[in-house]
């Protein structure tokens, strides 16, 4: 592919960045960089890009070069049809849309064997061709199409031959790229999702999808986490989903553009329109609908995912503490786990909840002496079944055996801690341990170091994302692993301590030469020098360049080692810090960074650039990274909330203020854990007293948050939550401004408010339907988009008298064929 074909300045200005940068960073990508080496060590190459400016344009430049490879691939098919004119490549060259060009492409695309097709095959298409132009050789419709009668082909009469040359019409009108242009956007303007009650639906099944089983709402309005719900509810077969739209504005639209109103057979015309719009126009786009908002509601969801998974992975480590894990149950019991401050395993045990008293009696000794003998100054419960009579245990023993014991507890986000207990990872790395325990230890170390043991783990399972069970696909896996490989980049590896798992996640190494440099460092002893990282068999200079900065050796040979800066630039860090009197070894020392700081503050920056003989962003860079070699950029992050007394559902008060941390952020709203067995939710409408568009511009994963208390169901076990201080006035503005515009006459669910609630959480609907434009309702299939086809085995509607004189127009092809049919029967009698 031509890659002058990209324009590239167009995608800055669409961005809002700098046609430089972006021609840089798409060389920079180009050339196998991966988007963390370019965002830290090439600032001076992008103008200073960003990570997600960069990402940006990656992705952006990827959709512009799919656009070009499929403009492409149709310029070849149909040069290899010859049907290729000066007129279609122009069209062709000026398509800015994958949609555009596949409409484009759609009359000469191969098709499966359709009604269209099959007239064709039957030498149908003269006829057709004949009749569009209103050519003299057919002014006499019926005696033209007796002429392609022929049994072999099977067009046994004329009116045969007018239903097959009136399909290939239809079929050609249908593909009209104006037409399909017009009703695309009618689609869009007055089309709504449409989901209803399946046949034979359980009533467990009716409560999972309740809000869904009459359910309407314009295609333009559905939020992300509806479409995906609705999704999911036709693939369990649970709900029927359809989209609709103004049929007739199509038909009327097709008419127009398509049907001269002069023209000789305009009746024909008029019913090969209408044919062409609802067999095949309408369901063709009701599909694309679907897609499309499946599409951009899956883009969403990963969006959600990403933007969550990266405040999971990023929360602040808990260092130098000694922790013990308690992964709740019932009836297996609740293993316990004790963890050195590096996260070795000390002891593991088993105690039960339930039972006799004097087993329970038992474990609470046990998991007493278990916290006494090895000096546990943490715990760290699961979130899991049984976690709040765990809580509830914990807190008792805290309050009284170990009120003077120094320790408090954590609730820990479970989620995929058996995934990694089952794995070849967590086999491996604790072979002597059941699959239980190692959930427990597994509960732990992630209180530990987040990054670290999260890595181990499938996304998906993680629990942070929107609906992510439901896309397995490559671009939902690429892009978490992007997102995986951006944390481990920006906080950093100690090469001699990460396990292999880690490493395959820092750019520039993949998962055999993370294996082959943790192999390495068992085998010769720890890395003295990031420069021995090229010892190792298969870390070529390429990968060398890319992950070499990322990887810290704490106490090495070289000081700079333990830095951020990158080895191709510790020449330049050598001369910035002779030039301002500071020794690297210094730097080892809060010190040495204190002294290298109070230098730089005499210095004139720009000048110092030049006469290190780097750019201005390159040295202030390396500033940031010799000001502080030892930060760790996760600690600026708000710890998690610990508790040594435990919160009771029955306890709470409507108004009671809580504090809390975000489990989870979606479209509609945030999960904060405030120490009971369930989450609360915090409504879109409760995060602030303003109006909020996106929920993540005011809270993100991991956030401590004050709350307070709106509603609570003993029942169902809810809590609704508000953020917002009580007694705080609402800014009523901004929400108003934000409001989409009221629907137009006609359009629209015009139902009263509270009857719409009604039908939406699942109630009876007693206003009836009003008629559409046409006077008349469409049925809707059970399953899947609307279409509009001849039903079997439906009863004839005979000719009226009009029809058969020729001054009523004929109401389909049926007639058609019913008045062929009618006309020869009559002949034949004649003769």
């Amino acid at each position: 592919m031509d890659q002058n074909a990209i324009n590239l300045k167009a995608i800055a200005n669409e961005l809002g960045l700098d046609p430089g940068g972006v021609a840089q960073t798409v060389q920079l990508l180009d050339a196998g960089n991966t988007v963390p080496f370019i965002t830290r060590y090439r600032r001076d190459a992008t103008g200073g890009f960003d990570e997600q400016q960069i990402e940006a344009v990656r992705d952006r430049v990827h959709r512009a070069r799919q656009l070009e490879e499929r403009r492409e691939s149709i310029l070849r098919s149909l040069k290899g049809q010859r049907k290729l004119t000066d007129e279609l490549q122009e069209l062709i060259a000026k398509a800015s849309s994958v949609a555009q060009l596949e409409d484009l492409y759609l009359p000469f695309k191969p098709k499966r064997q359709s009604l269209a097709e099959k007239a064709k095959a039957q030498g149908l298409a003269p006829l057709a061709d004949e009749i569009f132009r209103a050519a003299e050789s057919c002014a006499d419709l019926d005696a033209r199409a007796a002429e392609f009668i022929d049994a072999e082909q099977e067009v046994p009469d004329a009116a045969t031959a007018l239903v097959g040359a009136g399909h290939i019409l239809a079929e050609r009108f249908a593909e009209s790229t104006t037409l399909r242009k017009r009703a695309r956007r009618v689609v869009g303007d007055s089309g709504f999702l449409v989901s209803k009650q399946a046949d034979g639906l359980s009533e467990k099944r009716k409560a999972a999808f309740k809000d869904f089983l009459d359910y309407r709402e314009k295609l333009s309005r559905a939020p992300t986490h509806r479409v995906l719900a609705i999704n999911r509810g036709e693939r369990e077969k649970a709900l029927k989903v359809s989209v609709e739209c103004d049929a007739p504005a199509i038909e009327q639209a097709a008419i127009e553009l398509l049907v001269p109103d002069e023209h000789a057979h305009r009746e024909f015309l008029l019913g090969c329109a209408r044919d062409a719009v609802r067999r095949l126009l309408i369901p063709s786009l009701q599909r694309e609908a679907r897609r499309s908002l499946t599409e951009k509601a899956e883009e969403h969801s990963l969006t959600v995912f990403a933007r969550n998974l990266r405040r999971l992975l990023l929360q602040p480590p808990i260092r130098g503490k000694r922790v013990l894990a308690l992964d709740p149950g019932y009836k297996n019991g609740c293993k316990l786990a004790a963890l050195d401050e590096f996260g070795g395993v000390l002891a593991h045990d088993l105690i039960h909840l339930v039972g006799d008293d004097a087993k329970q009696a038992d474990g609470r000794r046990r998991l007493a002496e278990m916290i006494r003998e090895h000096n546990v100054e943490l715990i760290a419960i699961g979130n899991g079944r049984a976690c709040r009579p765990s809580e509830q245990l914990v807190a008792d023993l805290l309050a009284d055996e170990l009120k003077d014991h120094d320790a408090h507890y954590v609730v820990v986000n479970e989620a995929g801690a058996s995934v990694y207990s089952t794995s070849t990872i967590g086999r491996e790395e604790l072979p002597d341990l059941d699959a239980s325990h190692r959930s427990a230890v597994s509960i732990a170390r992630r209180l530990q170091d987040p990054l670290s043991e999260l890595v181990k783990i499938d996304p998906a399972s993680l629990g942070v994302g929107l609906y992510q069970h439901d896309s397995r696909s490559k671009p939902m896996r690429d892009t978490l692993n992007q997102v995986v490989e951006s944390c481990v980049s920006f906080v950093g590896v100690d090469l001699n301590n990460a396990s292999p798992t880690l490493l395959s996640h820092v750019a520039g190494l993949n998962p055999l030469t993370a294996r082959r440099v943790y192999d390495h460092r068992v085998e010769h002893g720890p890395f003295k020098s990031r420069q021995s990282l090229l010892e190792v068999k298969g870390v070529g200079e390429s990968a060398f360049v890319q992950s070499a900065g990322f990887l810290k050796v704490e106490d090495g040979e070289n000081p700079l080692d333990s830095t951020w800066v990158h080895p191709e630039s510790y020449d330049a860090a050598a001369k910035l810090l002779e030039l301002v009197g500071v020794d690297a070894a210094e730097l080892r020392t809060p010190a040495g960074g204190v002294k290298f700081q109070e230098a730089l503050e005499q210095r004139n920056r720009d000048e110092l650039a030049a006469s290190v003989g780097v750019g201005r962003l390159s040295l202030d860079q390396l500033v940031d990274s010799l000001a502080r070699p030892g930060r760790d950029l996760r600690d600026d992050r708000p710890p998690p909330v610990f508790r040594r007394d435990v919160v009771k559902l029955d306890d709470l008060e409507i108004g009671a203020e809580l504090a809390g941390v975000v489990l989870n952020v979606v479209d509609f709203g945030a999960f904060v854990d405030i120490g009971l067995s369930e989450s609360g939710l915090v409504h879109v409408s409760q995060l602030s007293s303003g109006y909020v568009r996106d929920p993540h511009t005011v809270v993100a994963v991991g956030d401590r948050v004050r709350v307070w208390v709106t509603s609570i169901d003993v029942q169902r076990r809810r809590v609704a939550l508000t953020m917002i201080k009580p007694g705080t006035p609402r800014q009523e503005g901004p929400r108003k401004k934000e409001r989409p515009p009221k629907e137009k006459e006609g359009g629209g669910d015009r139902r009263p408010r509270a009857k719409r609630a009604r039908a939406e959480q699942g109630g009876k609907q007693n206003d009836r339907a009003k008629p559409r434009r046409g006077g008349r309702r469409e049925e809707r299939q059970p399953q899947g988009p609307r279409v509009f086809e001849q039903r079997a085995k439906k009863e004839t509607r005979s000719l009226s008298k009009e029809m058969e004189e020729g001054k009523e127009a004929m109401r389909s092809f049926g007639d058609l064929l019913q008045f062929h049919r009618k006309k020869s029967s009559d002949d034949n009698g004649d003769k």
